[in-house]
């Protein structure tokens, strides 16, 4: 693979062969493009000029608007030098994280992480989900931070702001070889990701688990084929992701179903449903979500559902609001992941009630930090890089 940029790396490429569940996928709604979530691309909003569609004359507008041709996904080579992301948020329960990958295939049209692609400057719309950036030196920066004599080890998140696990992994293994470094290193990690293709690291992930180094959530936003296909396009199908719970769970892998995000008027009334398949499958934790639109999202969720539910897209957006103070996001610690109001308290009730019954447990604890040491082939590098440097 090219290392500065490899175009048309599709997620059907030769060597995937890795069936999601979208044997058959039903048409979607125009004039979405099929397989991607988005409906529209907002443009950066970090550019002082935006381009503007224009009829030139010869129908070419009136034809894409019409069939919109399709889109190819590419990957771009991030030089980055660090790989060890720090937050401080109060609202989650990590401090670090790890993503292989800038962007996401999966084109999921709810995802919280599209604005971080302005930042690039690139569209959060389908730049996000066609222009991917990816990490081949991840495992060997990890191995090398990890080795810094003040490094303090705590639970690394994979999955944080893209899925681990999206389509690209199957071919370069990122998230795989970061495994392998921190199940050498024993550090502990919990993975967030709505692939079934996690499964596959089960080889990994079982020896780990029996060190208490790694908890797998899965996140299953519905239960209805239909729903997920235009939603999630290139995610696994919800019984996917219930098998790979299964197997997770039978290789003795913690594991815990997320049924995330709920969108009021959309998905919300399945909740009790998915959580009594999660645990059906041998979840033994749970957690739940409120969509949440930040930046660019609140303009291309209204688009998406007004092209494939414009029935319900009036409701959907009032109940949303009631959820947030009366706009369609609210960014403040404390009640941006659950919401305020009647309808975002009636919400965690509900979910309160249900995991109470089946016997779910928040997803968070449970992992050792304690095992952590630097294996003896990396030990004492970081010093001689530091006096290399001198």
């Amino acid at each position: 693979m090219d290392d500065q940029h490899v175009a048309n790396a599709h997620h059907d490429a030769p060597g995937a062969a890795w069936d999601d569940g979208w044997s058959l996928p039903g048409p979607p709604a125009a004039p979405a493009r099929k397989g991607r979530g988005a409906t529209l691309s907002p443009p950066c909003r970090f550019d002082h000029l935006a381009g503007e569609r224009a009829d030139d004359g010869w129908g070419t507008l009136e034809e894409e608007l019409a069939e919109p041709p399709r889109l190819e996904t590419t990957l771009t080579r991030d030089a980055t030098r660090s790989i060890i992301a720090r937050n401080e948020s109060p609202d989650i329960g990590f401090d670090r994280s790890i993503n292989p990958y800038r962007g996401c295939e999966h084109g999921c049209i709810y995802c919280y992480a599209r604005p971080s692609h302005a930042h690039l400057g690139l569209s959060p719309g389908l730049d996000f989900e066609t222009k991917l950036l990816f990490k081949p030196e991840a495992a060997t920066l990890l191995a090398r931070e990890l080795s810094r004599p003040g490094y303090r080890p705590a639970p690394i998140a994979l999955g944080s702001n893209t899925d681990p696990y999206q389509p690209v992994e199957r071919q370069l293994k990122l998230t795989r070889a970061v495994l392998e470094v921190l199940a050498e290193f024993n550090h502990p990690c919990t993975i967030v990701t709505k692939s079934a293709l996690v499964a596959r690291d089960i080889d990994i992930l079982a020896p780990m688990a029996e060190r208490r180094l790694v908890r797998v959530c899965l996140s299953v936003t519905t239960l209805d084929r239909s729903l997920a296909n235009v939603m999630e396009p290139r995610a696994a199908t919800p019984s996917r992701r219930l098998q790979a719970i299964e197997a997770l769970s039978a290789a003795g892998i913690p594991t815990a179903v997320l049924a995330a995000p709920m969108i009021p008027g959309l998905n919300d009334a399945e909740m009790e449903r998915i959580l009594e398949a999660g645990a059906r499958a041998g979840a033994t934790a749970a957690g739940y979500i409120l969509l949440r639109l930040p930046h660019e999202l609140r303009e291309m969720f209204t688009a998406w559902l007004e092209a494939h539910y414009p029935g319900r897209a009036a409701r959907v957006l009032a109940l949303i609001r009631q959820t947030r103070a009366g706009a369609l996001n609210d960014a403040r610690f404390g009640s941006r992941f659950t919401g305020s109001g009647v309808y975002a308290d009636m919400l965690a009730r509900r979910f309160a009630a249900c995991t109470t019954r089946l016997g779910l447990s928040n997803p968070s604890g449970g992992l050792d930090s304690t095992g952590f040491r630097v294996p003896q082939r990396h030990a004492g590098k970081e010093d001689a890089r530091q006096l290399a440097l001198l």
